[in-house]
């Protein structure tokens, strides 16, 4: 493992609104992406408005710049979130800690917290979705249906219920599998559709509310993020959190 320089972290090309949230010893780090910000570019014309504002390589999922005396630095992507989704993000500074954690998501030992404002009234306090999900890539667009052959879980857990027209509730949710806009789909599916989603949501509603209000965001936010990795027969423990914006504190008041 090589240790990043001392300035590594306060010299990263931030994209807009980005900002770090911790690190560790060994170059793991949560960042705070904002709503709107792409996890990482997917061509040079994408990196104005991208996590990092530089290159990012594909094939290793890592960003690369130089820094002021021209050396070459790396930050590797751990994890991805849709771009209108803000909140607790992943990197690692070093290729091999990276593949370490990687290894953590694939064995599902990842544990991850959102938090979602949805339309509808949910009774039951918190229930388990066990669904099965078609996802489908092309031309770096993501798209989603509950009905395919990928089993999908989460757990959702009411927080707060608001009565109005519509009715809104607060919801936490723990996807249990990492697939692409799952938790979007599922909340749909099951009847509670994520604010401001103009992919799977309900069309009029969130017309509606934006008029009355003026947001016009997806209201789902990564809340927290929680694993343990191994490293040179080490075993470490890395957490981070985030606060929900102030578009959701204002739509709570």
């Amino acid at each position: 493992m090589n240790a990043p320089p001392a300035d590594f972290w306060a010299k990263l090309p931030f994209g807009r609104g980005v900002r770090l949230i911790t690190r560790d010893a060994n170059g793991v780090a949560a960042l705070a992406k904002p709503a709107g910000v792409l996890s990482h570019p997917n061509g040079p014309e994408d990196e104005a408005r991208a996590l990092l504002t530089c290159a990012y390589d594909q094939e290793q999922e890592c960003f690369i710049w130089s820094d002021p005396p021209g050396r070459e630095r790396r930050l590797w992507l751990l994890n991805r979130l849709d771009s209108a989704t803000s909140g607790v993000i992943l990197a690692a500074a070093d290729g091999g800690v990276a593949a370490a954690i990687k290894a953590q998501f694939a064995r599902k030992q990842v544990r991850k917290v959102y938090q979602a404002l949805v339309f509808g009234r949910p009774t039951a306090p918190g229930q388990v979705w066990r669904d099965r999900l078609a996802v489908e890539k092309s031309g770096g667009t993501i798209r989603a249906r509950a009905a395919g052959s990928l089993p999908v879980e989460a757990r959702c857990t009411v927080v707060r219920r608001m009565e109005g027209n519509p009715p809104l509730a607060l919801v936490r949710l723990e996807p249990r599998t990492g697939r692409s806009h799952q938790l979007r789909v599922q909340c749909a599916k099951h009847g509670f559709p994520i604010v401001g989603d103009q992919t799977y949501g309900d069309f009029r509603l969130n017309r509606v509310l934006a008029k009355r209000t003026g947001a016009k965001r997806l209201f789902l936010h990564s809340l927290e993020t929680q694993f343990g990795y191994e490293l040179g027969g080490r075993t470490y423990s890395f957490s981070a959190q985030t606060p929900l914006p102030a578009e959701f504190t204002r739509m709570l008041a």
